[in-house]
């Protein structure tokens, strides 16, 4: 190799592919944590499993996995047993600011529809299982039906199936909601 050619180390690939993909840590982040100190600890936990297990993502040996479906599915993984861990945790303290306003009662005519649907549609989001959960960022971030799948580890039809489900469940929410 000549002095002039570059070699780049995994340690500046990590650090480029992180840089390159940081919203799909912050995503997943603000939708299984709504203390900052929590959303903290869950990206330094991600970031952490994600320098671990990043030997065994190879471009180079045409892993037919993409980088960000890769990150997805560890991020997830370990935001989902986070969140198994911290829910023994009161479940007051993870509630969002917004429906701590809401519940108390301050006026909330300011409060746009668009912005009370928004609240409600996390809130819903909030309430289902961490698999739920996890598809619907997936399917709200545009993912196809595969690449979901590729991520969570199941099958297409299963896929369709579930977010079926979920938005028919989360519809459900938001008419009683509206009554």
């Amino acid at each position: 190799m000549s002095g002039n050619q570059k070699t780049i180390t995994n340690k500046e690939l990590f650090l480029n592919l992180m840089q390159q993909h940081r919203k799909i840590i912050f995503k997943i982040c603000n939708s299984y944590c709504r203390n900052k100190n929590e959303r903290e600890d869950l990206a330094q936990e991600i970031l952490y499993q994600l320098w671990k297990s990043f030997e065994t993502f190879d471009p180079e040996n045409n892993d037919p996995v993409k980088f960000s479906t890769w990150m997805y599915r560890v991020a997830l993984n370990v935001a989902i047993s986070f969140y198994r861990k911290d829910r023994k945790a009161d479940l007051t303290d993870r509630l969002d600011d917004k429906v701590f306003e809401i519940a108390s009662g301050e006026d909330i005519s300011d409060v746009s529809e668009a912005e009370n649907n928004f609240s409600l549609l996390q809130k819903f989001i909030n309430e289902l299982n961490e698999l739920d959960r996890a598809l619907i960022l997936l399917y709200l971030e545009e993912n196809s039906y595969k690449e979901i799948g590729e991520i969570l580890g199941i099958t297409e039809t299963n896929v369709a199936t579930k977010i079926s489900r979920i938005k028919e469940k989360l519809k459900q929410k938001f008419n009683n909601a509206q009554k």
